[in-house]
């Protein structure tokens, strides 16, 4: 009887609903100003044909983004979310070279043309991701994260039906484009979330993305070869959910940007303690780090399924197995990066993870099977803790540009990855596979560079670059000029 009269009222009086609000319960939250009509009965529920199709959208759009909540501290929900995504990311992106085999019998490809398929891929992969990262430093935009996404959803929808050499680059380029929005967006999320413990946060989220391309050729090896190039439209699903959760990530992106502009307000921005010289050599060490590694790295996820089969006759989905073995080591070894980066340096991780992984390289071609396999998944793990470790020094040499950086860097991983993929695909048609092999396995000696790379320190409220040795502070300032010295 309590919920009668206001009932029967908006029935017949539909008019007088509004001075009669006194008659509804205290209880019921005010209707939004989104919503056409103002059902203010508790226990009153519209037909569906009475809702407007605006306040069923939005209805749906505010359960997709959550009630995120800002909190103190690293947000492990976000970094575990974010990791997550860069993991059924990945898993797709890595489907492709797994697919190798598969496409190279159907339409008679040669070792080039895979080659150029994987520089197709991965040039739109690299080339826009500093432009993405460069344009989100200066206007950041929560919700590109899914729409990345989906233009890799699209992309694996047109590589399914391809029927040719043309469309499948245009199919591998769309994945590509949604690879370059997606990574410097990401890594700037991910610092966000760290609350300080970098290393970890960009580990957490990196070993996401190598889990992934570990899975993807075991996918591919259980779905796409026995059920043909079609079943490629079944990894659409991923990307459905990735766009999913990453709309939800964007709510907290949001939230976390405007504290963001508030604390920048308070306080001034940090720096780098290093002369600009100094940073440029060090950004270029890097970049020799990143060739060495990810040269090496190409090498492997395209040709060593290849390798395998030819010194080893094994079957395509045996050294699909082995390549899951290795990609999977490589996963475990990004987490263990950022554990010993946050806790010894970045720089003595960078520079164990790619010259101490010159032994295992170098053993493998001179083993059996189980040996190569075994030294394969060694090298994985050693040289993977270096990725998480460089872009995280990176950005503290220019903490005011995280997305341009990032960008670069993950863009870098995937240009110069796709170039030589491209490299050793034309070198194997005019030597063998086992040759490239060989070449491949002496890149990480490339390491021993990192020994010249300085050390890096945040700069201090009213210290300008180059005064790093010019600490006011009693003890400290014998070590700042050591430290000049040194650099």
């Amino acid at each position: 009887m309590q919920d009668f009269f206001p009932k029967a009222l908006h029935l017949f009086f539909p008019s007088l609903r509004s001075p009669l609000r006194f008659l509804a319960k205290k209880s019921v939250p005010p209707a939004r100003d989104s919503d056409k009509r103002d059902y203010f009965c508790p226990s009153f529920q519209p037909e569906a044909d009475d809702i407007h199709p605006t306040t069923m959208k939005n209805n749906v759009l505010d359960k997709i983004k959550g009630r995120p909540h800002l909190t103190e501290g690293t947000a492990y929900a976000v970094l575990f979310t974010m990791g997550t995504c860069h993991l059924l990311n990945d898993m797709i992106q890595s489907v492709i070279p797994a697919l190798y085999p598969l496409l190279k019998e159907k339409f008679g490809f040669t070792f080039a043309q895979i080659g150029i398929i994987t520089l197709v891929f991965q040039l739109t992969s690299s080339v826009f991701q500093p432009l993405v990262g460069s344009y989100a430093d200066r206007h950041p935009r929560p919700y590109s994260l899914a729409t990345g996404m989906c233009f890799t959803l699209a992309g694996l929808l047109a590589l399914a039906f391809a029927p040719d050499f043309l469309p499948i680059l245009l199919s591998v380029a769309l994945i590509g484009c949604g690879s370059s929005v997606f990574h410097p967006e990401a890594s700037r999320v991910a610092q966000m979330a760290s609350g300080g413990r970098k290393s970890l946060a960009q580990s957490i989220f990196q070993v996401g993305g190598n889990g992934g391309s570990a899975l993807g050729p075991l996918l591919a090896a259980l779905i796409v070869i026995p059920y043909g190039q079609h079943a490629v439209g079944w990894f659409a699903l991923a990307a459905l959910l990735a766009a999913l959760l990453l709309t939800r990530v964007g709510s907290w992106y949001s939230l976390m940007l405007g504290k963001l502009r508030t604390g920048r307000q308070r306080k001034p921005a940090a720096g780098c303690s290093l002369p600009e010289k100094t940073v440029h050599r060090a950004l270029m060490i890097l970049v020799l780090m990143i060739f060495s590694k990810y040269f090496f790295n190409a090498c492997m996820t395209s040709y060593f399924t290849f390798f395998l089969m030819e010194k080893f006759q094994v079957t395509v989905q045996e050294s699909q197995y082995c390549l899951f073995a290795y990609l999977a080591a490589f996963a475990a070894g990004t987490l263990l990066g950022g554990f010993l980066g946050d806790r010894y340096g970045r720089k003595y991780v960078i520079l164990f993870s790619i010259l101490g992984a010159a032994p295992f390289t170098l053993a493998m071609p001179y083993l059996n099977l189980a040996g190569t396999v075994a030294m394969a998944v060694v090298t994985g793990l050693v040289i993977a803790s270096a990725f998480s470790a460089i872009v995280v020094y990176a950005t503290d040499l220019r903490p005011d540009k995280i997305g341009m950086i990032a960008g670069v860097f993950f863009g870098l991983m995937f240009g110069l990855g796709g170039i030589g993929s491209a490299f050793f695909g034309w070198l194997a048609d005019r030597t063998s596979i086992e040759f490239i092999f060989h070449v491949s396995t002496w890149l990480p000696l490339l390491g021993v560079v990192a020994l010249f790379l300085p050390d890096v320190r945040p700069l201090r409220p009213g210290q300008s670059a180059g005064e790093e040795g010019k600490d006011n502070r009693p003890g400290h300032a014998k070590k700042g000029r050591i430290q000049a010295r040194e650099e």
